[in-house]
């Protein structure tokens, strides 16, 4: 159990400091990859914590956590829309949008939800260790991998779903996905799943920035020149998707 515990910690400290460095990255505004990292990071701990529910500091903790993806959210999707305007030619829609977050980056390092979950994630493995000596911990090992089994089941179903929903599915394919990296050592997982996920994931992330952005230029008229173009995208990204989650169902999952 010691090792486990230990692994825990350890990771817990790692996703600490990988924060700290993307709260400084956007203080300074020194990349376009910061806040991506930070969400990466966050989506992890998150990950990480959910096996754990029910033990001291976990809920605080989610909660927090999920605070600042719900602050960070809006502004990702709109980081990504400016780049992919920069790209396409619209220059002064994608400039409107990025002077936007160039406000928005610093703002992020200096809000009470990053600072809230900070300081409640520094004190957490304070928390385990205390749960550890108390013998709270006891059966934690079974308890993760019943609940990794359990993600695995539900994305299972709903692959079979012949009424699936590829808002749900996006959103399973990356609990699991973070999931087997939290806890790699209690992966029992065939061996083609993580390409799978890993490809599934981004087929249908193409298919949702094109839905997403279809919406939104139905309030801002500067995106008109590009949903003829989004509505061929998305019909294609849809084909992809559905491929990619056929071959994953038939790697992975038994019919």
């Amino acid at each position: 159990m010691s090792a486990l515990v230990d692994r825990l910690v350890s990771r817990v400290l790692g996703l600490e400091v990988r924060l700290l460095a993307c709260q400084a990255r956007l203080s300074a505004s020194t990349d376009a990859e910061a806040l991506h990292d930070l969400r990466t990071s966050v989506r992890r701990l998150r990950s990480l914590l959910r096996p754990l529910r029910g033990l001291p500091g976990v809920e605080q903790l989610e909660a927090a956590a999920a605070a600042l993806g719900t602050l960070t959210t809006p502004l990702r999707d709109r980081e990504v829309l400016a780049a992919y305007l920069l790209q396409h030619g619209q220059r002064q829609a994608a400039e409107h949008r990025m002077l936007q977050m160039s406000q928005a980056y610093p703002a992020v390092a200096a809000s009470p939800q990053l600072a809230q979950l900070m300081m409640i994630l520094d004190a957490f493995p304070r928390f385990l260790r205390a749960c550890e000596r108390q013998g709270l911990l006891k059966g934690l090992r079974r308890r993760i991998e019943k609940r990794l089994a359990k993600q695995w089941k539900t994305l299972d179903d709903t692959l079979h779903d012949p009424a699936h929903d590829r808002h749900r599915l996006r959103l399973l394919i990356k609990r699991v996905r973070y999931a087997i990296e939290a806890y790699p050592e209690l992966d029992r997982l065939p061996g083609a799943a993580m390409p799978r996920l890993k490809a599934a994931q981004g087929a249908l992330g193409d298919w949702h920035d094109c839905w997403q952005w279809l919406a939104r230029a139905e309030h801002e008229p500067d995106l008109s020149p590009c949903v003829e173009g989004w509505k061929v995208t998305m019909a294609t990204a849809e084909s992809r998707a559905d491929r990619v989650l056929d071959k994953l169902s038939a790697a992975c999952f038994k019919p």
